[in-house]
């Protein structure tokens, strides 16, 4: 392994020891650089060879959490391809990965009316990104006017996000009978869009 690898792999064991600290007790804020380096098995002096400060690898895991579940819905649209219903893929897609993930989408949703402004910012830049796909997509396969798709995509992610707030401490019984919920609602929300541009 070369240099510029081991490097890489250092930096991402930093950002996978942070996933790790922030469990339901333990925000962002109060992870010290300290706990973090020993969670990687690395010397603190090494973080700050990969992040100037905590901040930057809190930015960081911010760009990482939205990218995850972004690649995730890309991958979910890629399934709807192959036959069956858009709502119900993504909604499945997307509480498989709150399950498998706890602490990535505790991270967003904590952060996203978190105190850091730059950590707000951040968040907000993700749900833009996830709602533009969104939106896109929207507008490609139901062939709804742009600003409605964005209008019908803008609702939808709010209702899913709200819900995975709910599905983070749900036992998978409850997971199950809150994503059939979802998925009426974002059903009503399709049907609304459709209806509103007929007008």
């Amino acid at each position: 392994m070369n240099r510029q690898q081991q490097k890489l792999q250092t930096r991402q064991k930093l950002i996978d020891a942070a996933f790790a600290l922030l469990d339901e007790n333990k925000t962002l804020t109060a992870i010290s650089l300290r706990e973090i380096a020993r969670e990687a098995g690395i010397a603190p002096t090494s973080f700050y060879r990969h992040f100037t400060d905590i901040n930057e690898l809190g930015l960081t895991l911010v760009d990482e959490s939205g990218l995850a579940l972004r690649q995730l819905m890309r991958k979910a649209r890629q399934r709807i391809e192959k036959g069956g219903s858009v709502i119900e893929i993504s909604v499945h897609t997307f509480m498989e990965f709150i399950t498998q993930n706890k602490n990535v989408f505790r991270l967003l949703l904590r952060e996203h009316t978190g105190t850091s402004l730059a950590f707000r910012s951040a968040v907000m830049r993700e749900i833009q990104y996830f709602t533009e796909e969104l939106s896109d997509y929207i507008v490609s396969h139901l062939q709804l006017e742009p600003q409605i798709a964005h209008l019908q995509a803008e609702a939808m992610v709010r209702v899913v996000f709200s819900a995975g707030a709910e599905a983070l401490d749900a036992s998978q019984l409850e997971v199950n009978k809150l994503s059939d919920r979802v998925i009426t609602q974002l059903r009503f929300i399709q049907l609304g869009a459709s209806s509103y541009q007929l007008k």
